[in-house]
């Protein structure tokens, strides 16, 4: 019981970063639709973060999957899955020359991303994203504390 009420500790601070990445999401874009952010900066900024969020979630993920918490994996695998198939695409469609981690596009190109169907949808995504993220922060205090209970009896 031990691993799993650590791993719910580890995906309360975890989901703590993403509520507050979602946070940012949100705001970026909104600073993006008012002209307050050029699309260049826009971009250079959110791409590493979203990367970031990536490897977070992946972690949460795989902690639960290895302390076989086989519920809380279920309830991961949809933004789990969603994120890998962007970072897929993102890596299919990078030229092999220039790496991820030093070009502007990616995720989020900058080109692309003033259409208003590409800030639609980045608007949607980051509100979906942050709803996520706060039902899975009160899922995992409901977790830790049910394990805590159950290790007690």
């Amino acid at each position: 019981m031990g691993y799993v009420a650590g791993a719910y500790i580890t995906a309360l601070i975890g989901d703590a970063g993403l509520i507050f990445l979602a946070v940012h999401h949100v705001i970026a874009v909104d600073e993006l639709k008012t002209d307050f952010k050029n699309p260049i900066d826009h971009c250079k900024l959110m791409n590493p973060l979203l990367l970031t969020e990536y490897i977070v979630q992946f972690i949460m993920t795989a902690l639960f999957l290895l302390v076989g918490e086989w519920i809380t994996v279920l309830v991961n695998i949809p933004l789990f899955a969603y994120n890998f198939n962007r970072l897929y695409r993102a890596f299919v469609k990078s030229p092999a020359t220039k790496p991820f981690f030093n070009r502007v596009s990616g995720i989020y190109d900058p080109t692309s991303i003033m259409n208003s169907d590409q800030l639609a949808r980045a608007t949607k995504e980051g509100w979906i994203k942050l709803f996520f993220s706060l039902f899975a922060f009160f899922y995992y205090i409901y977790g830790l504390i049910s394990k805590l209970m159950a290790n007690e009896s």
